[in-house]
């Protein structure tokens, strides 16, 4: 049987958790109504701290407050890059995909499409179950190289470009030896052309080692 103490000792520990989650509650309500200037301060911070999934909390609140804050740009940017320092591509890509999409016409359009390139580049988990991908990355290469030849970030878009098709050759290469234990030739034949496409020299095309082009990056 449960004595008076115990209950009353029961009460005040019901009690003090209340007051705590009550306090805890209205601290968050008045999170709202702030300067674009305090919200990006402190995303920083909670980045810098490394609470990244707190600092999208907040940039969702820097946007919906201030929508048309020049710092908008700038918190886009380094959410990007927080993202792709923790391997997470497709947040990453998120955030990039509204860069581009509301910022087309900045002078720093070459710098998010590089990223995006980076992103999907790095984000190739399995390479040879991402054909799509290579594919995808391929053209936007591709289309980087025609629109911003004076970017300076060409010569990181060349490295990368080249181990993309590092990567398709290797893949194709893999395709045509398994249909060569299969005895079908002529898809064998069909991926090994399709090799020689890709790369000039197919001996020199290295196994499949997921780490050897996050390299460059490190």
């Amino acid at each position: 049987m449960i004595n008076n103490s115990k209950i009353k000792s029961l009460l005040l520990v019901i009690t003090t958790m209340f007051v705590f989650t009550a306090c805890s509650s209205k601290n968050e309500v008045s999170e709202y109504n702030k300067p674009a200037l305090y919200w990006y301060n402190k995303m920083l911070t909670q980045i810098s701290k490394g609470d990244l999934d707190q600092a999208d909390d907040t940039y969702t609140s820097l946007e919906s407050e201030h929508r048309n804050s020049p710092l908008i740009a700038t918190s886009l940017l380094i959410l990007v890059n927080s993202h792709i320092d923790e391997e997470e591509y497709s947040l990453a890509n998120f955030y990039l995909d509204e860069y581009i999409k509301r910022f087309a016409l900045s002078k720093n359009i070459d710098y998010a499409r590089y990223l995006k390139i980076k992103a999907n580049f790095l984000g190739f988990t399995y390479q040879l179950r991402d054909q799509e991908l290579i594919e995808n990355t391929i053209k936007d290469v591709a289309d980087f190289k025609v629109k911003y030849t004076n970017s300076p970030y060409m010569p990181l878009v060349d490295t990368i470009n080249a181990r993309l098709y590092m990567a398709k050759a290797s893949l194709d290469l893999s395709i045509a030896k398994l249909y060569e234990k299969k005895d079908k030739k002529e898809a064998a034949a069909f991926y090994n052309k399709k090799v020689k496409e890709s790369w000039i020299n197919p001996e020199e095309i290295e196994a499949v080692n997921v780490p050897y082009y996050r390299s460059i990056f490190e």
